[in-house]
């Protein structure tokens, strides 16, 4: 449950589209740290996303429901999923991070032997705690209670502490420039810490995703070995890849 300030915040941005924080610590007669922690909660529950100084209405895509997405192109995910995790050898040590198409990816792992798995998502825990696994880990860190990502500077330093094989992430956006991109800056930082400490990268994302945008950078795609989709990404993304070493599997294409 909100509480009466959060309330009118919520209000005020589904009337205006945009908040500051100046301006809202003024009207209610707070400091600005509290108005950080109102917009953080609202932020976390899918309904506004953070900007210099203030917040903005979330948008259609990311004020959905976990749940909601989860069970959006589940088919196409489970596509993505089956293919990324051919990719994976039994033995390796794999980092899966916050998604629901990551979660399929999980869910695709169940049959492999003997995987090392760190993960952000305690979804995934829940998925893969009956697999054949070597061990299962799941890093320190402040929980987002939308989704169950854990996130924020703790989950940042935890993940340092790791080296492995593969890395599985996902992402909000996409952009025809290449730009890999997600709504929370704590997710981002989880997921670049997580790119930043694994020998090989995967992204895993459906091609609906260059019709969302989202404000944080997670890296550009030259900082991925692969990117495993469901349909042809528009041509100049393509040519990125190219230049970048990246290969792009489709999914769709392999149906067909």
């Amino acid at each position: 449950m909100f509480n009466s300030r959060q309330e009118k915040i919520l209000e005020i941005l589904n009337n205006s589209g945009y908040v500051e924080v100046e301006m809202l610590a003024s009207s209610f007669d707070v400091a600005t740290q509290t108005i950080r922690r109102d917009l953080s909660e609202l932020c976390d529950r899918g309904l506004a996303s953070r900007v210099h100084g203030g917040a903005r209405r979330a948008i259609s895509t990311s004020m959905a429901t976990y749940e909601e997405r989860r069970l959006a192109a589940k088919a196409s995910k489970s596509s993505i999923a089956n293919a990324a995790s051919k990719l994976i050898p039994n033995g390796s040590s794999v980092a899966i991070n916050i998604g629901t198409t990551t979660e399929q990816v999980a869910d695709a792992l169940q049959l492999h032997k003997d995987l090392t798995v760190i993960t952000n998502n305690i979804n995934v825990v829940h998925i893969l705690r009956n697999a054949r696994l070597k061990s299962l880990s799941i890093i320190g860190g402040e929980v987002r209670l939308s989704d169950g990502a854990i996130v924020g500077a703790d989950a940042v330093d935890a993940i340092r502490n790791y080296k492995v094989d593969y890395a599985i992430i996902g992402a909000s956006s996409l952009d025809h420039d290449g730009s890999v991109l997600d709504f929370d800056q704590r997710e981002v930082a989880v997921a670049r810490a997580i790119i930043a400490n694994a020998r090989t990268k995967i992204l895993v994302c459906g091609g609906s995703k260059f019709e969302v945008s989202a404000p944080h950078r997670i890296c550009d795609i030259s900082q991925l070995d692969i990117i495993v989709t469901d349909t042809a990404p528009p041509s100049s993304f393509q040519e990125i890849a190219v230049k970048s070493n990246t290969k792009i599997i489709m999914t769709e294409m392999n149906n067909e």
